[in-house]
Order: structure tokens, then sequence, then C-alpha cells
């Protein structure tokens, strides 16, 4: 039977994240493989006393954003499912973007903002003119952040110097506000350069965000072939396994919002009734 290692984040051990992790388990245990469960703490130990051997285990399912440690396995000759390099890009907000901005997936103009540090912030903001050159309203951004709550939207100059301020030190991009789309996006799940479920999130409350954690509502949905495309394009071209992909509603058609490469599938499940983890333990499956 083969057998698998699944890394999980020491510190983001909540029963929403526990439920997930045995999903993930029990979806390996219907495809006919072990799935042992290690935090990347414990990992990390186990490398440093000699206990972790990497022949017994046929693949790594890296369920965390710790891309040092993705990265050693690696170097070890584990495969992991997703590589090191795709979490990374999809972690960094500023990264994804810089993968795929000379490519043909459309997105919102973005502009990365310069960098500071928290115990300098920015004494000067001129480059708040760039929202200007944008246009109001504008998406303030944390390059790094999950579930929406990291996302802002500044109707105004004023708006966006008070946000600068008080994120001074935090790595930050600005986008132009998709405002067709605002309150509602899709959340597209590929497997394998497939789309295998779907859902239309919608605030229900006015937000801008449409994320399920901000109390947004959520419904099955068939992607037009356009999105899908999008979808699986965008995965391909950031080297993932599997992926959650945010797309926006543009007038012209489909918009990248964001690349997920650790999405949580529990809201699709009970949406749609697709089992994410058994089409990733699958598709594991036929790749080793």
């Amino acid at each position: 039977m083969p057998r698998g290692l699944l890394v999980v984040n020491a510190f983001l051990r909540t029963s929403k994240f526990d439920e997930l992790y045995q999903i993930l388990a029990d979806a390996a245990k219907e495809c006919g493989m072990a799935l042992d469960v290690q935090t990347n703490a414990e990992l990390i130990c186990a490398m440093e006393t000699g206990e972790f051997r990497k022949e017994d285990y046929a693949f790594v399912l890296f369920w965390d954003k710790d891309v040092l440690l993705a990265q050693r396995l690696e170097q070890m000759g584990v495969r992991l499912f997703n590589s090191a390099r795709s979490i990374a890009l999809c972690d960094d907000k500023a990264m994804t973007w810089l993968a795929l901005r000379e490519t043909d997936i459309p997105m919102p103009r973005t502009i990365p903002l310069p960098k500071t540090f928290s115990a300098v912030g920015y004494p000067s903001l001129d480059f708040a003119r760039l929202g200007d050159a944008l246009g109001y309203p504008v998406v303030v951004k944390e390059c790094f952040g999950s579930f929406g709550q990291q996302v802002y939207l500044c109707e105004s100059r004023a708006a966006l110097e008070q946000k600068l301020r008080e994120l001074a030190g935090t790595p930050l991009l600005l986008q132009k506000a998709v405002t067709e789309s605002l309150g509602r996006d899709v959340r597209i799940n590929v497997v394998g350069g497939k789309v295998v479920a779907s859902i239309l999130r919608k605030s229900n409350d006015g937000d801008f965000r449409s994320n399920l954690t901000l109390g947004g509502s959520m419904e099955p949905y068939t992607p037009t072939p356009e999105e899908a495309a999008l979808a699986i394009r965008a995965t391909a071209l950031l080297g993932l396994d599997f992926a959650g992909v945010d797309v926006l509603f543009g007038n012209d058609g489909p918009i990248l919002c964001e690349v997920n490469s650790n999405a949580h599938f529990k809201t699709t499940l009970s949406c749609t009734g697709v089992n994410m983890a058994l089409c990733i333990m699958q598709y594991i499956k036929e790749q080793i």
C-alpha cells in the first residue's frame, strides 16, 4: 500500500483545519493509500534527528506554506504535491502577478508598491498618485493573506493614503478594481489539469469581497468554456497539481483574481457534493 505524508502547519490546529486534514486522510484510504499526518514543526525536528526517512513515503502532500521546508524535502528527492515553487508563487500575490504578467492570462492592472520597513514606515506618500492613475476605487492587497481578510477597497486618495499608513511595512500591491464583479466571483477547482468543481460566491451585505469566511453565500456553478480555460491555464503556468482559482466577471470576459495552492474545499464539498480530497488523492495515486 503506497504511503504518503501530509504536512500541515503546527500552529493552525483549529477544528476547521483538522477536519480538512481528516477528509484528506479518509480520501487516501478510500484510494488504497495510507496517509500519515505530521506538522511542519514535528517534521523539522525529525529531519534534524534523523528520524525522517524519505524512503518511508511515496509522496508528500504539502498542505502548508512553509516553503523552506518544502524546498528541503525536494532537495532530498521527495515528490511534493504541490511543489515548493508553486506554493511560493501562490502564497505571495505579487509573485503570482509577476509570474503571469507576460502570459495570456487576463488580470486586473496591478502595481506592487515600494518596499519599506515597519520601523521606518512611509515618510513620503508621493507614490500614492498611483491610485489616481488606476482610478478609484482601488484595491489594496497584502501580498500574504487568506480568506479575503487582508484586502481593502479605497474610494479616494485620502482613503488610500490612510490605509498605506496603517499597513506600512507590510508587502502590498495596488490593483484596479473590477467594479462589475464587486461582491461576486467564481471559485474554480482544478485537479490534474481538469475542472472538477466550481461555486459562485456572492456577498450578502454589500461587502466588495465574496469570501464565505466573511459571510458570503455560495451555489454550484458551471463555468463557461472561457472561465474553465483560464483556470486550467493559470494552474498549469504556475506548475500546480491542484488549485482553487478565483475568477472575476469582467465586461470583456473572465479575469483572474487569485490562485490558491491549498484551497479549503469543505465548502465546495457541502455545496456541490464533489469531494476535492478524493479528486486530489486519485490524481496523486495515478502520478506515483
